[in-house]
């Protein structure tokens, strides 16, 4: 792909990435911050555009959002939130050893905080990126999976130390985890699907050429 057609591309998904931003679907315990269909968009970014483009494309994402509706959102939470889903990305994008190796790390980081050691079992739903690992090259769902608790165990991780939410907290979300990212993991898929598409729609009409797509 030329550089040309790469810049629209790299704009057609920063378009589409703030749209989905503002498409609200529940608040983060302890922030301003929430998850918003951008949570199944984002992580499929570097599926056709490459890990760093794809990571540089969320940031854009994200900073074109604020400039659009102002910094009243910004704080510790919503800095957290895009060094999980810069991992998704790359997680969806290429296999890696980073794909089990940060999630276990993570699941030491989460245990090693006073009040993750009581609630140690909330980690066990990052085993499931590790297991995915195996099974990404072969399946979308797995991929997907892989690609949504990655970013759940970095993100876990790094708002346990930022926030210590109280116990009870991170075992109320037990129940919640499962729904919502089974539900962000059918979104990722549906995303790639979809663009996949209207990637192959672009190429047969001369206006890209073929690209990878994870």
């Amino acid at each position: 792909m030329t550089n040309h057609k790469k810049i629209l591309f790299i704009f057609l998904f920063v378009a589409l990435g703030v749209l989905a931003l503002n498409i609200k679907l529940a608040n983060l315990a302890g922030s301003k911050a929430a998850f918003t269909l951008f949570d199944s968009f984002a992580p499929i970014s570097g599926a056709f555009l490459g890990a760093t483009w794809g990571v540089a494309s969320v940031v854009a994402m994200q900073f074109v959002n604020l400039l659009l509706h102002g910094a009243s959102n910004l704080d510790l939470g919503f800095i957290i939130r895009l060094i999980p889903t810069a991992f998704a990305v790359i997680y969806f994008s290429r296999k890696t050893r980073l794909n089990f190796i940060i999630p276990l790390l993570a699941m030491v980081a989460f245990i090693a905080h006073p009040i993750g050691r009581t609630v140690w079992y909330y980690s066990l739903f990052w085993l499931i990126p590790v297991a995915a690992y195996y099974f990404r090259d072969k399946s979308l769902i797995a991929k997907s999976l892989g690609a949504t608790f990655a970013a759940h165990s970095v993100g876990g991780a790094l708002w346990i130390w930022a926030f210590n939410l109280p116990a009870q907290v991170w075992i109320n979300l037990i129940p919640v985890v499962i729904v919502e990212r089974l539900l962000f993991a059918a979104g990722i898929a549906a995303s790639f699907i979809l663009m996949r598409r209207i990637v192959d729609v672009l190429a047969a009409k001369g206006w890209i050429n073929a690209i990878h797509q994870g």
